[in-house]
């Protein structure tokens, strides 16, 4: 299945998903076409394929219901995952075992278990998978991290990620279950995930906020902030994780928190991810970003620049403005199948900073503090915890035993 490529071949893409993300990243991609084509798309949803073709005036792509057709055609080098979160990793190590390089979208996986397998199918089929934390190919977010890791800023004892708006009070709403659209395969649209009446509010973009998809603002926006906080302190493994938090405000019926606060302890430092659904009232300035605290200074940073805060006379004050992210991104992609240019955020690097928040989800969901052993990349001592590391996949979606193994 593996096709190839000559020296001035395009690479031959595929986007299974054609929602706002994956027109997102056709985008990207089209803006690289002197390096790729896109010659196909899937989606499990007709509308989805409709308003996809409309708006990029390609009626003559290619459409799939069935993503697996995709994966069976011997032109398509690669393809872009841009599902929900539950999607993530069987789509993945399928198309890995097609022969196919795969770009996929965040957060990596639903659950650990998932991460784990991804990386192992991509080590033993030899693809390029990258994982979608695009702020990773920013110019000005790699500076942020030379500067914590310089020591300019002095000993980083916190590191503090957040996101804080105001939905309430009624946030997503309230819609009843009801018969399911015309068009869209509700069951494929499940999934791996538990059969459940088709709503709404658990499809199309609000899927984040149940637990079955997801995991919420924690998984869906804290981990490209707390992505940021791991690789400049060059560590992703917590050695105790605990969180608190509630659906305290908002009258919907999403599953996740409306508030929380989740607590990671390193060696000798400590990293804070705050989200806030009912007050909107900016932490240090910003409605979202990711800011260390050192000895010397503080760091903050966002998608829309970096600055550096003296502590008194300590170090000079630093500011610069954002940079490009996405296309950049997209573009390391096509470098790294064609020249094997290292990733910017390889599968390894997305999962690992995957499962930092999806530990602390499962402190939440247990109400424990619990403590994470990396080198067996397991929970210790708490079968509550446990229970929440894998899921038990519907059938026939599951993901094979032999990829979930320790990375």
């Amino acid at each position: 299945m593996r096709r190839r490529l000559s020296a001035n071949e395009k690479i031959q893409i595929a986007i299974i998903g054609c929602g706002g993300i994956g027109r997102h990243h056709y985008g990207q991609f089209d803006r690289l076409k002197n390096q790729c084509t896109i010659v196909a798309i899937a989606d499990v949803y007709q509308k989805h394929i409709d308003e996809f073709r409309t708006m990029t005036g390609r009626q003559d792509l290619e459409a799939h219901t069935d993503y697996q057709r995709v994966l069976e055609r011997k032109d398509i080098d690669a393809v872009v995952v841009a599902t929900p979160d539950h999607w993530h990793a069987k789509m993945t190590i399928d198309a890995c075992e097609a022969g196919k390089h795969v770009f996929c979208e965040k957060p990596a996986m639903h659950n650990i278990a998932e991460g784990l397998a991804m990386v192992h199918a991509a080590r033993e089929h030899k693809r390029v998978v990258s994982i979608g934390l695009q702020q990773r190919s920013g110019e000005h977010f790699k500076e942020a991290i030379e500067i914590v890791r310089s020591g300019r800023l002095g000993k980083i004892t916190m590191v503090h990620c957040w996101n804080v708006g105001n939905e309430t009070p009624d946030g997503i709403g309230n819609p009843p279950d009801e018969p399911t659209p015309p068009g869209l395969d509700w069951n494929m649209w499940l999934g791996p995930a538990p059969m459940r009446p088709y709503n709404r509010n658990r499809c199309i973009y609000h899927f984040r906020w149940f637990w079955d998809y997801a995991g919420g603002k924690v998984a869906d926006w804290g981990v490209h902030l707390m992505d940021i906080a791991l690789w400049a302190m060059n560590e992703t493994d917590p050695l105790e994780i605990s969180a608190t938090g509630g659906k305290f405000a908002v009258r919907d019926n999403r599953e996740t928190p409306d508030t929380v606060e989740c607590l990671y302890r390193f060696k000798d430092w400590v990293l804070v991810y705050s989200h806030r659904a009912a007050n909107g009232y900016p932490m240090n300035g910003r409605g979202y970003g990711t800011m260390f605290f050192g000895t010397n200074g503080s760091l903050f940073v966002d998608r829309g620049g970096l600055e550096v805060h003296p502590d008194g006379d300590r170090m000079p004050a630093y500011k610069r403005g954002g940079s490009a992210q996405s296309e950049p991104h997209a573009e390391n992609f096509l470098a790294a199948i064609r020249e094997g240019t290292p990733l910017a955020c390889d599968v390894e690097a997305g999962v690992r900073s995957t499962i930092v928040p999806l530990l602390g989800n499962i402190a939440y969901r247990t109400g424990e503090t619990i403590r994470w052993d990396a080198k067996r990349c397991q929970v210790i001592g708490s079968r509550n915890a446990t229970a929440l590391f894998s899921r038990n996949w519907r059938a026939p979606w599951g993901i094979p035993r032999r990829y979930i193994k320790p990375i």
